[in-house]
């Protein structure tokens, strides 16, 4: 084949037929975080704004009261941007459970140098129009921290929270990113 048999023009209709389906297909799709729907309603921004967030729920009070705090702060921010909020028209209910797991322990002390620490999550979105709940749904999160020397109690303790704001964060986007999924397609 040569390009004087008509593979030029076969090449040119291919390339028109091409970018005419691409066309077509264009209004099809919506940027998840447009200012404004494709039906002209309020984008993402403004849908995240109307989500009220209840208290987080604790497994254990004694022990992972602050995690509820910082997933409730990290929520709030993730949702509204820290503009504050809309008029609500959703719930979001969530509870959490924590572990921790020695993955290296020093032969001759017994004590841990490597420890996972990991964030269980429940949560549901309630549409309070209703009453309804239109998102159940688990998420986790597992971090790993060393702890450095045996004798440092204090480089422990900064290490095990440093692993909590990391786990809460990622449950925090995963929570945010799966109600984003939820608000801008219904699914």
């Amino acid at each position: 084949m040569s390009w004087s048999d008509g593979g030029l023009m076969r090449l040119a209709v291919r390339l028109i037929a091409v970018c005419a389906l691409g066309g077509l297909t264009a209004a099809c799709f919506q940027p998840m975080y447009a200012e404004h729907t494709i039906g002209g309603g309020p984008g993402l921004k403004e849908t995240m704004a109307q989500v009220d967030i209840d208290k987080v729920l604790v497994a254990n009070p004694q022990v992972d009261n602050r995690l509820g705090v910082e997933l409730y702060n990290a929520l709030s921010f993730q949702t509204s941007g820290g503009q504050g909020q809309l008029p609500p028209r959703y719930r979001l209910k969530t509870s959490v459970s924590s572990t921790r797991v020695s993955v290296v322990v020093d032969v001759n002390t017994a004590r841990p140098e490597l420890e996972n620490y990991g964030i269980n999550a429940s949560y549901e979105l309630i549409e309070l129009g209703t009453n309804k709940v239109v998102v159940k749904d688990q998420t986790f999160s597992r971090v790993s921290y060393d702890i450095p020397g045996q004798q440092q109690r204090f480089a422990k303790a900064r290490a095990l929270r440093d692993a909590e704001d990391r786990a809460v964060q990622v449950i925090a986007e995963q929570i945010r990113n799966r109600l984003a999924s939820y608000l801008i397609a219904k699914t």
